[in-house]
């Protein structure tokens, strides 16, 4: 077995403006060698590996990644592969609108939260094959972060981490760092990021953006709230899944928390989720990119209280998102069926009994001792049904 060679990093090859950032930043290109060779070490990622690249010896892998000098090269020759045979085999179609934006930019992505890993993994791609200069950093809770193996590979994916369950005092200084580091990604690297509008993904899809989000964004920067959060130039993005892989075990989760008061996941739980919703069948996958919020966040009043400012924003998101949803069959059937509404001129008798074919399946995947299918069935079609509740609202205003 070959010795894995370490590849000791330079302090003096990194900025240093950037080491104040080193508990939550990427690794830069000096690190990369050196992550290269522990991941290459760790057993439990071998495993992975073995998965991900059936036959390819190990040697070879060795030298194609240490063949990446950035972390571009290593998303566009490792992760962008993986990510295309993900769609080809998982989804029926992605594409964006991303004709509100200068490619050249550097934007904040703000969005919707539908599944832990792929709605970064997919930004990228679509960002890659729509001619955009770079990929995104990507936020990441340090809760999935549950081995050494997962915090160096997102490293190296471009992710930066949030820090999370920190004391209060703590949990303001690791806010403070964070928006540093994002004013500083977007200000001297010139990179774009992306954030979920709130911590956690929507498990019911009402997809509302928490003024918390804002606040922490407007931490980092110089001058008055506005100037700070115009110079993250952020981008309500809306993400559409046609089905969400995930939908019966969020659903389990509300029982779950309905019937025990104190329920806490499982260690493994987000594991699951992350598993379920790279390898679930998602049909039809849209993004789309809203105008950066710049001009409009120009035309607020900077005397108006901070509180009422941050909800006042955050509508805005709000209201910009619903409104580009792209909304499938499953929406409107599933609106109906919970509402008693008739939107039949929107879908097919077809497309009902294929929703309706769908929804028992994965009600039927839900192992609860105490399992309230009628209740499951309701949490199900809410979460289909949001969407269009929340677009009609958002064209109505």
């Amino acid at each position: 077995m070959t010795t894995p060679q370490t590849h000791p990093t330079s302090p003096s090859a990194i900025p240093a403006d950037l080491h104040r950032f080193d508990s939550i930043r990427p690794f830069e290109p000096e690190e990369m060698p050196s992550a290269f060779d522990r991941l290459l070490a760790d057993k439990q990622f071998l495993q992975v590996l073995a998965v991900v690249y059936p036959g390819v010896p190990l040697e070879a892998l060795r030298q194609k990644v240490h063949s990446c000098k950035t972390l571009l090269d290593f998303q566009l020759n490792f992760i962008y592969s993986l990510v295309k045979n993900l769609i080809a085999k998982e989804t029926k179609g992605l594409d964006m609108d991303a004709t509100n934006l200068d490619k050249n930019g550097s934007f904040t992505f703000v969005s919707n939260h539908r599944d832990i890993v792929l709605d970064s993994a997919l930004l990228d791609i679509l960002l890659v094959e729509n001619k955009f200069r770079t990929t995104c950093e990507i936020a990441i809770g340090d809760n999935l972060l549950k081995y050494q193996w997962i915090r160096d590979v997102v490293r190296l994916n471009k992710s930066f981490i949030v820090e999370r369950d920190l004391p209060m005092r703590q949990l303001l200084l690791a806010s403070k760092r964070l928006s540093d580091y994002m004013h500083y990604a977007i200000a001297v690297k010139q990179d774009n990021i992306w954030i979920a509008q709130r911590e956690g993904r929507a498990k019911d899809s009402n997809d509302r953006t928490q003024k918390s989000i804002l606040q922490m964004m407007a931490l980092g920067g110089e001058g008055s709230v506005i100037d700070r959060l115009v110079a993250l130039h952020i981008v309500p993005l809306a993400i559409s899944y046609e089905f969400d892989p995930c939908d019966f075990l969020k659903a389990k989760e509300f029982q779950q928390r309905r019937d025990t008061a104190d329920f806490q996941k499982g260690p493994m739980d987000d594991v699951t989720s992350m598993k379920t919703g790279i390898f679930g069948y998602k049909g039809r996958v849209h993004y789309h990119a809203a105008p950066c919020i710049d001009d409009y966040l120009r035309t607020l009043d900077e005397k108006t209280p901070k509180g009422e400012l941050f909800e006042t924003i955050a509508a805005h998101i709000d209201k910009e998102i619903h409104a580009n949803y792209r909304l499938y069959p499953n929406n409107f059937i599933a609106l109906d069926e919970l509402k008693g509404e008739n939107n039949s001129d929107k879908y097919t008798a077809e497309d009902k009994q294929t929703f309706d074919k769908y929804i028992a399946g994965q009600l039927s995947k839900i192992d609860l001792p105490n399992k309230d299918t009628s209740f499951l069935r309701n949490r199900l079609l809410t979460m289909y049904a949001y969407p269009a509740i929340n677009q009609r609202a958002a064209l109505a205003k």
